[in-house]
Order: C-alpha cells, then structure tokens, then sequence
C-alpha cells in the first residue's frame, strides 16, 4: 500500500533488508559488534559544552527578558504613564521568539570541531554548520 505524501527530511529510508532474528541471551552480552550494526555518533563533550553555553546566554537573556516584561509593565504604568497592552504582548512576545532562535543559533553558531573552539559570534560556524545540514537534506532528498 503506496502512500501519497512525501518523505520528511528526517524520516527513515525503507530498506529491503530483512530484520535480522532475535538474539540468544548469550549473543546480546557478548561484547563483539555485529557486522552489520550501524556505528553509535555522539556529540563530542567539548563541542556539547560548547553548544550549552551559547544555548543558555542566547536563549536564557531574552526569556528572562520576556519574563520580566510584564512585571515591569505594570509597574511602569502604575508609577509613570500608561501603557498600551498591545505594546505589552508585542514585546513579551517578540522577546520570547528571540529567546527560541538564540536556542536554535546557539547549537548553529557553534563550531563543531572539537579542537577549535570558534569565534566569539560565532556566524562563520553558523553559516558553516547550517550548510552542513542543508546538504545533508539535498542529499537525502536526492536519494529518494
């Protein structure tokens, strides 16, 4: 039964292999990889603590800006002028977003070379690291 829609970039590949059978007790304490078993990739500590630190300054600044918007607000409208609630939502709002693209910038604009640790910006590891994925979802658009 063929399905009508397209793949997501993310979406796994049905192959036509068959799945291998179920492994005695004995065969899964066994400490020999299987030929066949893919290889486990993991981020680097380095570049993880690297992509933590940028995540929480980029994300975590204009969040708690974003938190403290209306509180302030009101404070200000209490002690100074008025405030419009529009002015209010808006800038709570657009400080959340800024807070969940510091999120996905912080991961980008990191280098993911463990040995260099990157500028202090960060936007040639940005555009580096955001081409990487981009080729690798032409690629696999290209293989389907």
């Amino acid at each position: 039964m063929a399905s009508n829609r397209s793949r997501l970039p993310f979406e796994p590949t049905k192959s036509n292999k068959k799945t291998p059978p179920l492994l005695a007790p004995a065969q899964l304490i066994s400490n020999q990889p299987e030929p066949d078993a893919p290889v486990a990739t993991q981020i680097p500590a380095v570049v993880s603590q690297r992509m933590v630190r940028r995540m929480t300054f980029l994300c975590g600044v204009p969040t708690g800006l974003g938190l403290l918007a209306f509180p302030l607000s009101h404070l200000v409208s209490h002690q100074w002028f008025k405030l419009p609630v529009s002015v209010v939502l808006f800038t709570t709002l657009g400080l959340f977003i800024l807070g969940a693209l510091g999120l996905s910038y912080g991961i980008f604009s990191a280098s993911w070379e463990e040995d260099q640790p990157g500028t202090r910006l960060g936007w040639s590891e940005f555009q580096l690291n955001f081409g990487r994925i981009r080729e690798g979802w032409r690629s696999r658009q290209s293989d389907s």
